[in-house]
């Protein structure tokens, strides 16, 4: 069933998750006529601290779902909240349609041209230059999704001509039944979120639904050196395009000798462009599927070139944040698991030139439920100690034990202060934590700007 505003007048939603996204969704739909009864299952005296910005005609409740939710003529589920709650079952059962927030905010919106992008790692970096990109030709474009700002704050603003670069996460995915994108993109797909969704074959099957509506006059871009995003590939119907090393098949899009060369369906010749001057061969991938996204789109190489020179890269992700006391310091904080923590260090390998290990690695936070094992070749390679911190400390000194020296901090605090202590100068404290955040922080943005704070008090 697809959401209509219409069908729904002056009847009373109920907004199940009082997050950013719940939050923005609810100030919407209230703003729209509805009246609104949010639900959440933190307790009232915590959710009283961030939601006194919400219109007072918005009734909610704490510490549960109760059957208050009955009383309303539809229901929009938060991104993010496990699909088996009993509430969920409760409202099916009760007759209630359940809508994703991702359907809810585009059905209020004049908006007819979506780009979007999806996958594990890279989704914020790509969506930001993509949306940069589009600016520099001219198009009046708003980023949102989950890059942290909710679709349901900015997409009623877009008009008919304008443009929205949504970044596209599994859970907001796997909510969706229509949802449409006129260009999308799978980055990469590598094990994520197995905790919420079951399985590695339902995460991949929520990435899936970003092209499923799309047809034959849309374009979709993937990542042709990763297996899985290759397979899935072949179920898409829209225009398929292609980046990744010469060699693992046709591409539309490859990196040679400091260029960026791309070639689409029927063009005559090569387009060589300089990228961006972002560190790692993964923001080389970035920058490539957000030009193949912009170029699909009849967007001009000029305004693709003008984006890579300006484009300075995302805050929170391979982020400088500085040099004190002859440690540099570096903010990757957006590394919320285990191979995007991978792709930091390789970075650091990358530009090593075989230089004897020099990072001081700060790892820990809430355990997703994966091994650190993975990470033991780079940390070899390019680690000289690690910090831990956060509940998953434990499993992290317990999986990486013995290949450096592992230093328990505990907090974020003791682990700079620790860092400034054993460090030495031209040493790299690395914040890329290969966690989620909640154990210790609101999110990943605030224990980045708390890191950022902490090593500018040095």
């Amino acid at each position: 069933m697809r959401f209509e505003p219409k069908a729904f007048k002056k009847k009373k939603a109920c907004v199940i998750g009082l997050g950013k996204s719940g939050q923005a969704a609810a100030k919407l739909l209230a703003k729209k006529g509805f009246k609104v009864f949010g639900s959440d299952s933190r307790p009232s005296k915590e959710l009283k601290k961030t939601l006194g910005r919400l219109p007072a005609s918005v009734t909610w409740e704490g510490g549960g779902h109760s059957d208050r939710v009955l009383k309303c003529a539809f229901a929009v589920k938060s991104p993010g909240l496990p699909p088996h709650l009993p509430v969920f079952s409760k409202l099916k059962a009760a007759g209630l349609p359940v809508f994703s927030e991702l359907e809810v905010a585009l059905a209020f919106s004049k908006c007819r041209e979506i780009v979007s992008i999806t996958g594990t790692n890279g989704k914020t970096t790509t969506t930001v230059l993509a949306a940069e990109i589009f600016r520099k030709a001219r198009r009046r474009t708003f980023a949102c999704g989950n890059i942290g700002v909710p679709i349901s704050e900015l997409a009623p603003k877009a008009g008919a001509r304008d443009l929205i670069v949504m970044e596209a996460s599994s859970y907001q995915l796997e909510d969706s039944r229509h949802f449409h994108p006129q260009a999308a993109a799978v980055l990469n797909i590598t094990a994520d979120h197995i905790d919420h969704h079951g399985s590695m074959a339902r995460y991949i099957e929520a990435k899936a639904k970003i092209f499923r509506e799309q047809t034959p006059s849309d374009s979709c871009v993937f990542n042709a050196n990763d297996a899985i995003v290759m397979k899935l590939s072949r179920r898409c119907a829209a225009k398929r395009l292609y980046f990744g090393m010469r060699g693992h098949g046709p591409v539309n899009a490859w990196s040679d000798k400091g260029r960026l060369f791309f070639k689409l369906p029927g063009a005559k010749k090569e387009l060589a462009l300089v990228p961006p001057a972002l560190p790692g061969r993964h923001n080389l991938e970035n920058a490539m599927a957000a030009a193949l996204l912009a170029l699909s789109r009849g967007v001009k190489p000029a305004a693709v070139q003008a984006a890579f020179k300006a484009f300075k890269g995302v805050e929170h992700r391979i982020e400088e944040a500085g040099v004190h006391r002859g440690l540099r310091c570096v903010n990757d904080s957006k590394a919320t698991n285990v191979d995007s923590t991978m792709v930091a260090l390789r970075s650091f390998a990358d530009d090593s030139n075989g230089a004897a290990p020099r990072l001081l690695l700060v790892l820990g936070g809430l355990h997703k439920g994966l091994p650190y094992t993975p990470l033991k070749p780079l940390i070899e390679k390019t680690v000289k100690g690690i910090l831990t911190i956060g509940s998953a400390a434990r499993k992290v000194e317990e999986d990486l034990s013995g290949v450096v020296p592992i230093f328990p901090c505990g907090d974020l605090q003791t682990a700079v202060d620790t860092a400034f202590k054993i460090g030495s100068k031209g040493d790299v404290l690395l914040l890329s934590p290969a966690c989620a955040s909640f154990d210790q922080f609101k999110d990943y943005e605030d224990r980045g700007r708390q890191f950022k704070d902490l090593v500018g008090r040095q």
